[in-house]
């Protein structure tokens, strides 16, 4: 059964806040990536590039870490573990769009240069440890 994310941790996904995602990697050792962060007010939402290790790793098992930091205050952080209930490409540019106004105040500006299909990856909580002083 998901867990409900606190108020708190739902103001950090509507802020700027850096996210670092861990994945497992085929052999089970740990993928660590920074990402931008959102949520759709019930979940942890992520915009990936299909075809990374990230997408990749997810596709393959669901299972995942997320620590959400406080842009403010980099000792204040929220720690997920969850597991991934839903990856579609539908919406994705429209949300990396609204993603980058978020942390740039820009739209996505593809920093690659090549063409991307994004993936919008929604993670339900099974556990959220909230910041020792929230």
């Amino acid at each position: 059964m998901p867990q409900s994310l606190p108020e708190g941790l739902l103001d950090l996904l509507r802020k700027p806040s850096p996210c670092f995602v861990a994945t497992l990697m085929p052999d089970g050792s740990p993928q660590l990536t920074q990402t931008w962060v959102t949520t759709d007010g019930e979940s942890v939402v992520i915009n990936i590039v299909d075809g990374m290790q990230k997408a990749r790793n997810l596709a393959r098992d669901a299972r995942v870490a997320v620590n959400i930091v406080d842009p403010d205050n980099v000792f204040r952080y929220y720690a997920v573990r969850g597991r991934v209930v839903d990856m579609t490409t539908e919406g994705g540019q429209e949300s990396i769009d609204e993603i980058s106004h978020k942390y740039l105040g820009v739209p996505y500006p593809n920093f690659t240069g090549q063409p991307e299909t994004r993936v919008l990856i929604t993670i339900a909580a099974d556990s959220v440890t909230p910041p020792a002083r929230d």
